[in-house]
């Protein structure tokens, strides 16, 4: 599969915010504090695309990921797979990608958070090389709600 870089201007903006939203809704009845997911709008994503990299996968879209450089690593966001085109590697082919990018700008590492209740989470990430390396939580909130993995990458 194809994987397209898309910009402010893209007509695909709206069509990757559905699949972020279908693809997250899942994790509502599961999750507290509710997800960012919530408050994400075509704006936002199209904003992003000054200091962040969105990419897609397919034709409609069928995966997607938020990348964003931090001082020493490239962070993987709102990564997304329609459930129709699970099983098919595109999550692990967005992560390789972002290490493609992560390399490509001198950065040692890849990091992402996962929800402390999504275990199954965890354990996807924890098979593409991923560690957890912190605890963090959300404002209000006297107990980890994140987890956060990172993955070193070679040079």
């Amino acid at each position: 599969m194809t994987l397209r870089r898309l910009d402010a201007a893209s007509p695909e903006i709206p069509a990757m915010l559905a699949l972020i939203r279908t693809s997250f809704a899942y994790m509502e009845a599961r999750i507290d504090p509710p997800s960012s997911m919530l408050r994400l709008t075509e704006t936002a994503l199209r904003d992003s695309c000054a200091t962040a990299e969105l990419w897609v996968s397919g034709d409609p879209i069928e995966a997607c990921a938020v990348l964003t450089p931090k001082p020493d690593a490239l962070y993987i966001g709102k990564l997304a797979v329609a459930e129709s085109a699970r099983g098919k590697g595109l999550a692990r082919q967005l992560v390789e990608l972002a290490a493609e990018r992560a390399r490509a700008a001198g950065l040692g590492w890849l990091e992402l958070q996962v929800r402390i209740e999504l275990v199954e989470n965890h354990a996807a990430f924890a098979r593409m090389g991923f560690a957890k390396t912190g605890e963090t939580a959300h404002p209000g909130y006297d107990r980890p709600t994140s987890i956060t993995m990172r993955r070193p990458l070679r040079r």
